[in-house]
């Protein structure tokens, strides 16, 4: 019987595995060491790829960034209404990262090792420039909406339900006994960490009618 053959070992394959680890480890627990023995090799091969984690981070993201990328075109329906683009590029963004756990987490920060995700910011720019925002004021508008989503998928990641191990989010009964002193900070609670679906919509409206009112010129 022939040996199985092990797949060449390169970037993307490690990258592919990192991110299904993700999902059974969580950020916290994904280690080169864990990545290494899923591929059936010794954890110094990896450095030839990555001189560290954050580099691998790197290249995690960039591989949700070119998965996103792929799924959204073949679903793009082209739309001039750029408060309509700007909502759906978000949500889009906020649904992929919520397919990893942490997925916000490894996103955050940082740096593309590819320029997959230079089209979609391309056309983002360039319709909301034809909408008649600045060139800055257009990279203000869309870089706001950028952190202001990956920001509240980190606190969703966080506060929330974890789907992939199956642990209760926030404690909100033991929040409020704790807060009982103050009824209005507890309720406050009950609405900042559930139903994140409509938290975020609400949040992501606000982001973009402070955009539409501050920097676009009227």
């Amino acid at each position: 019987m022939a040996p199985q053959r092990t797949p060449k070992l390169d970037r993307r394959l490690v990258a592919d595995t990192a991110l299904r680890l993700l999902n059974e480890l969580g950020l916290d627990g994904l280690t080169l060491r864990a990545i290494a023995a899923e591929l059936d090799v010794k954890a110094p091969a990896l450095y030839w790829h990555f001189k560290d984690k954050q580099a691998l981070l790197d290249e995690m993201a960039t591989e949700m960034m070119r998965r996103m990328t792929a799924e959204s075109a073949q679903g793009t329906h082209p739309t001039t209404d750029w408060r309509q683009a700007y909502r759906v590029t978000m949500s889009t963004l906020r649904a992929h990262l919520l397919r990893y756990r942490d997925g916000a987490r490894v996103y955050s920060g940082a740096r593309f090792t590819d320029t997959s995700y230079a089209p979609g910011l391309e056309a983002s720019l360039q319709l909301l420039t034809r909408a008649g925002f600045t060139l800055d004021t257009a990279t203000r508008a869309w870089y706001t909406g950028y952190t202001y989503t990956i920001g509240y998928v980190v606190e969703e990641q966080a506060m929330g339900p974890n789907p992939f191990d199956g642990t209760e989010g926030y404690d909100l009964d033991a929040r409020a006994q704790r807060l009982a002193a103050y009824p209005l900070a507890v309720a406050a609670g009950r609405a900042m960490f559930q139903d994140f679906d409509q938290g975020f919509e609400q949040g992501l409206k606000a982001v973009l009618a402070g955009a539409e009112a501050t920097l676009l010129p009227h």
